[in-house]
C-alpha cells in the first residue's frame, strides 16, 4: 500500500481531458423513477475546461437528472494497486436544445477529425456545468 495525496488542479484537469470513459452518478428521491439510491453508469464524454458534454437516449439516467439536476462525475486511471489517480467533479445537468449549442457540444465529444455519428431524433444532448472538482492519487511508499 502506498501514500494517498491530494491531486493538484492541473492533474484533475488532465484526467478530465484525457479519460476516455468516466462515471456519472445521479439520484432521485421518488422523482424520475428514483428510490433515493444513487444511480451510477459509465459515460463517454467530452470536456472543454468548464463543462462535461455527452448524449443519451431517454431512460433512467435522463429521468433522474431531469428530476434532480445535481450530479457527480468520476474519472480515474490506474497503473497498479498502489499507483492511481482519480478526480470527482460535481455539477449541474442541463439539456441542450438549441441546434448550435448541440452541434458545439457534439464537436467537443467527437473532436475533428472524428465524425459525429448519426443520432436518432430522441437523442438528448446535455452538459454538466462543473461547480467543484477534487482529486486524489496514490504512489508507492
Amino acid at each position: 500500500m502506498g501514500t494517498i495525496h491530494v491531486l493538484p488542479e492541473e492533474g484533475i484537469e488532465e484526467l478530465l481531458r484525457t479519460a476516455i470513459v468516466g462515471r456519472i452518478a445521479c439520484c432521485g428521491h421518488g422523482a424520475g423513477g428514483g428510490d433515493g439510491r444513487p444511480y451510477l453508469v459509465p459515460l463517454a464524454y467530452g470536456y472543454d475546461g468548464e463543462a462535461i458534454y455527452a448524449h443519451s437516449g431517454p431512460g433512467r439516467k435522463i429521468a433522474l437528472m431531469r428530476a434532480q439536476p445535481l450530479v457527480s462525475v468520476e474519472v480515474d486511471e490506474a497503473e497498479a494497486p498502489d499507483r492511481w489517480r482519480s478526480a470527482i467533479a460535481e455539477g449541474l445537468y442541463e439539456e441542450l436544445t438549441d441546434p448550435a449549442a448541440r452541434e458545439r457540444a457534439l464537436r467537443i465529444v467527437y473532436p475533428p477529425p472524428a465524425a459525429i455519428p448519426p443520432l436518432g431524433p430522441e437523442t438528448i444532448v446535455y452538459r454538466i456545468g462543473l461547480t467543484a472538482k477534487t482529486g486524489r492519487y496514490e504512489v508507492p511508499d
